[in-house]
């Protein structure tokens, strides 16, 4: 009988092990042997290479060939689609093109490059011709740093988003407040009145493309988010930041997956700190911070702080340090 109860009781543990897992949504517990230590020195950023999170659910029309966004794609015949955001600019496979706040016009250039333009791959302007509801005059290239010739529209560099796969995709609006549509007069597509980064303004978690980065996570006002070497996020998420440490870490508050883009949903919950100092966000079941350091949108200042503070990928991992 003595047997038979603790049987029944290690069954109960590892079933009450298994809900928090579950709660937590991972399939199964870090390795035993997971190291949380410090890894990298302040402002190491080890590997750095584009991120791997999710975007946001489109509704597919017609699905791209596999090779669209190979940046050697021609963009072919070039059209205005109607999409949930407006009028766009398509190319000959019905996906939307897109311009970077962080290029010009006047002259043309790309800031693009790098890790950067295998998330965001230039539009050839070899091949590239107007089509209906577009004005040809509009229509020009640029040279890119690499020699390429890339296309603009009214002066502006034109890109398709990777994660954009099938015709009628939109899924670029809005990235990182700098990344929006084409419209066909060359401006950006800019949702409901008020201007500036449009509906990205209204987001409360969404990422950006950073130039040494790659793809991370921000907040609502742009600013980078950051993960703690020494928080827990399995069996259930514990902050390891107390006291003063959250004078200079302050907490992201629990944001409405619904109010999320290009963010993994699986993990994605909030949890009650143990200080009496509210609840907190997690991604990936991993509490997130901004930080101090960080004056203004695109800082990234409290990457690799003490080794321990990293930036976050869409899928809630470390930007250049291991787990």
């Amino acid at each position: 009988m003595k047997t038979s109860w603790r049987s029944a009781s290690l069954v109960a543990s590892a079933a009450a092990v298994l809900a928090l897992t579950t709660a937590c949504g991972q399939d199964s517990p870090p390795a035993a042997s997971q190291n949380v230590g410090a890894t990298a020195a302040p402002g190491d950023y080890g590997s750095i290479g584009a991120g791997s999170g999710n975007g946001a659910a489109g509704t597919p029309s017609q699905p791209a060939a596999p090779s669209a966004l190979s940046p050697s794609n021609p963009a072919g015949k070039l059209s205005v689609s109607t999409a949930e955001i407006g009028k766009v600019v398509t190319d000959s496979l019905g996906l939307t093109l897109y311009r970077f706040d962080q290029d010009t016009d006047q002259p043309p250039k790309s800031n693009c490059d790098g890790d950067c333009a295998k998330t965001w791959p230039p539009v050839p302007a070899d091949d590239a011709e107007a089509g209906e509801g577009i004005d040809k005059s509009l229509l020009g290239s640029v040279t890119r740093a690499d020699g390429t010739k890339q296309l603009t529209v009214a002066g502006w560099p034109a890109y398709r988003y990777a994660k954009d796969v099938n015709a009628g995709d939109v899924k670029g609006q809005g990235v990182g407040g700098k990344w929006y549509a084409l419209a066909p007069d060359g401006k950006k597509v800019q949702e409901g009145a008020g201007g500036g980064a449009g509906n990205a303004e209204e987001l409360g978690l969404s990422t950006r493309e950073d130039p040494k980065l790659g793809e991370i996570v921000v907040d609502k006002n742009g600013m980078t988010v950051y993960r703690f070497k020494k928080d827990k996020a399995w069996p259930k998420p514990v902050s390891n930041c107390l006291g003063a440490c959250l004078e200079k870490w302050p907490i992201v508050e629990p944001v409405d997956f619904a109010d999320t883009k290009g963010i993994q949903e699986k993990g994605y919950m909030i949890f009650d700190r143990t200080d009496g100092k509210g609840k907190q966000q997690t991604i990936n079941c991993s509490p997130i911070y901004t930080f101090a350091g960080d004056k203004a949108p695109g800082d990234t200042n409290g990457q690799g702080v003490g080794g321990t503070w990293y930036a976050v990928r869409p899928d809630g991992k470390l930007v250049g340090a291991s787990e």
